[in-house]
């Protein structure tokens, strides 16, 4: 695979991962990263601009759903997550990159009518971080 395939496969994985479906973005980065350390900015830049637009994809989700019911299926009867962003906004959305509660807190934010730039900032924030970690553990 070459360097812009990487890229893409890269972006994909990371906005897939983010969204409600099941995914792991961090083995491709750590493969993309391996293979081409030279695009370590660039690979960081995508996975967080992917894993942000796929919770910003949750958010959507939540922003459409009508009523309760509605959320509390979505959300399999875990009211958590919507009690969390009704308690401290839209900075606990820096938590969207965690698993399983990431997806709800995006969800429940939409649902909220959070602000939906003040929710992608922090979101991306709180992705840029965890990726730039997993970086930093894998860069020599």
């Amino acid at each position: 695979m070459d360097e812009h395939s990487s890229l893409l496969a890269l972006f994909t994985s990371s906005f897939l991962a983010a969204t409600l479906l099941p995914g792991g973005s961090e083995a491709v980065l750590f493969g993309v990263l391996t293979a081409y350390p030279d695009l370590y900015w660039s690979a960081l830049g995508l996975a967080s601009l992917g894993n942000t637009l796929g919770g910003m994809s949750s958010y959507a989700i939540g922003r459409f759903l009508p009523d309760e019911k509605a959320l509390l299926k979505k959300s399999g009867g875990n009211m958590r997550g919507l009690e969390w962003v009704r308690n401290h906004g839209s900075p606990v959305l820096l938590l969207a990159w965690v698993p399983l509660i990431g997806d709800l807190l995006c969800v429940a934010a939409g649902w909220l009518r959070i602000n939906w730039i003040s929710a992608m900032l922090f979101m991306c924030v709180g992705k840029f971080v965890r990726y730039w970690a997993i970086a930093a553990a894998i860069s020599p």
